[in-house]
């Protein structure tokens, strides 16, 4: 796919490396000549100088022939009017802005095609906002992601010594967990020092205590199987954030009446701002969240979850460092550095969380062959998980009308869940009234049936395009 990308900043750098890793045609856009040099080095991709409003920088880039335009210029304005312009006079079929405003959403008059022609809204302060607050509501769990309009979870947790599963084989859930329907879809175990993925999962293959494992079940029973790997921790009551940016802010917003909140910010006049934009019940402090006296004299030690989410990578590490120090529970940094982030990810802090990656899977799903739904990217870009929308019959779809033991599967991928009555019998979308969806947790002699949704999980991104096949119909198919 030849893709023309807008805005070398770190949402832009992360999305061209990923999507250059899979041997896309990427082109990047940027005004400043030594940033798009220093890329050209180090990835297989072309750099253009200039601003991308211009059509004439544009069309340099390649605009005339590309299946896709994703601006991530700073300025939300900047992004509007570029998708305009490649729809208006390049006619690019697909056009993706990053908006920070929430003014402007999916599905708004102002971004349709007689608008500024968006056809899909990508906001990361948002994406990881919604991460996070997952993450707060199941302190558990390393991951939590949705699938099919909010029916299916899959969890990522580590699994520690007494949970009902660990030291128990695979084949061994039914009997133990009769009342919970579940699936594991891999392991991740250290073995010699090294972290490995498990992929040949089979019935005697053995939980072990310190396994990281991704679970697939229906979204209501996620306490369930998450009690199950682990002894449940204590709900979280008292949550202290450092930095009140937009990602600070909005999470203070969405979880102010659920929890005992503390914010610190170190600008005297954004902690005027927060004040106004939040609940009395929220503490807004002005200071330094590396600063130890004042972490003690705000008692972070009595804190359940600690989150340093400013927009500097040093202080989130060295912020969570000392509140773990000094007694925080649960500790998350926000780092947008990859090497930073996998250096620290499991150490003394819990979980680091990558904004590019938070919104990464929103964009895969346009570029993903087949009718994609959803994806998530996985393990900082190394895995992924996606949900796909089966068409077609048996005769022009390799999966469609069979049974999961008869589909040729890349080494490691796995049928984790499927979902169906989300769709209507002509293929519209299922409307309030229709009957309640299903969700079938995959067993090998489950049939996948046409509009089915389908999650796969995927450990190796050299298993997608296989993948991608498989939701591929043939061209005999005109449904």
């Amino acid at each position: 796919m030849k893709i023309v990308i807008l805005g070398a900043g770190r949402v832009g750098e992360s999305v061209a490396e990923s999507l250059v890793s899979e041997q896309n045609d990427i082109t990047l856009i940027d005004t400043d000549p030594a940033r798009l040099h220093a890329l050209q080095e180090r990835l297989d991709l072309r750099g253009v100088v200039g601003n991308g409003i211009q059509p004439s920088v544009l069309r340099e880039a390649g605009i005339e022939d590309a299946d896709m335009l994703i601006s991530c210029a700073p300025m939300d304005e900047t992004n509007l009017v570029v998708c305009k312009v490649g729809h208006d006079l390049f006619n690019v079929p697909t056009t993706i802005a990053r908006i920070r405003s929430p003014e402007f959403q999916n599905g708004s008059p102002l971004l349709g095609k007689a608008g500024f022609a968006v056809d899909e809204v990508i906001c990361p302060e948002q994406s990881v906002t919604a991460y996070i607050r997952k993450l707060v509501e199941y302190p558990e769990a390393l991951q939590v992601l949705e699938f099919a309009h909010g029916l299916v979870s899959l969890i990522a947790v580590r699994a520690v010594a007494g949970g009902p599963l660990v030291q128990h084989t695979l084949a061994e859930i039914p009997q133990l967990l009769p009342d919970i329907d579940l699936r594991i879809v891999a392991i991740y175990r250290q073995q010699g020092g090294r972290e490995s993925v498990v992929t040949d999962l089979r019935g005697d293959t053995r939980v072990e205590p310190g396994d990281e494992v991704f679970v697939l079940a229906a979204t209501e029973h996620i306490r369930s199987v998450l009690s199950v790997l682990r002894k449940r921790d204590d709900p979280v009551k008292r949550v202290m954030i450092a930095g009140g940016g937009r990602v600070g802010l909005r999470l203070a917003r969405e979880i102010q009446d659920r929890y005992q909140v503390k914010l610190i910010e170190t600008d005297r006049k954004r902690c005027e701002y927060l004040v106004s934009q939040l609940n009395s019940a929220v503490l807004v402090l002005q200071g330094d969240s590396t600063d130890e006296d004042l972490m003690e004299d705000e008692n972070v030690r009595e804190m359940d979850l600690f989150l340093a989410l400013t927009s500097d990578d040093e202080d989130n590490i060295m912020a969570c460092l000392l509140a773990k120090r000094m007694g925080a529970k649960r500790v998350f940094a926000l780092i947008n550095r990859q090497a930073y982030a996998d250096l620290v990810q499991g150490t003394t802090i819990d979980i680091a969380i990558s904004p590019a990656h938070a919104v990464l899977g929103e964009l895969l799903a346009f570029v993903r062959r087949g009718d994609v739904e959803a994806v998530h990217s996985l393990r900082r870009g190394a895995a992924e998980a996606l949900e796909g929308i089966v068409r077609g019959d048996r005769t022009t779809c390799r999966m469609a009308g069979r049974r999961l033991e008869q589909i040729e599967m890349p080494d490691g991928a796995q049928i984790g869940a499927i979902v169906r009555g989300l769709h209507r019998p002509d293929g519209s979308e299922a409307a309030e009234g229709d009957a309640r969806p299903q969700v079938l947790i995959a067993h090998h002699d489950t049939v996948v049936q046409p509009l089915d949704h389908v999650i796969v999980f995927i450990p190796r991104k050299r298993s997608i395009p296989a993948v991608e096949r498989l939701f591929q119909v043939t061209a005999t198919f005109f449904g």
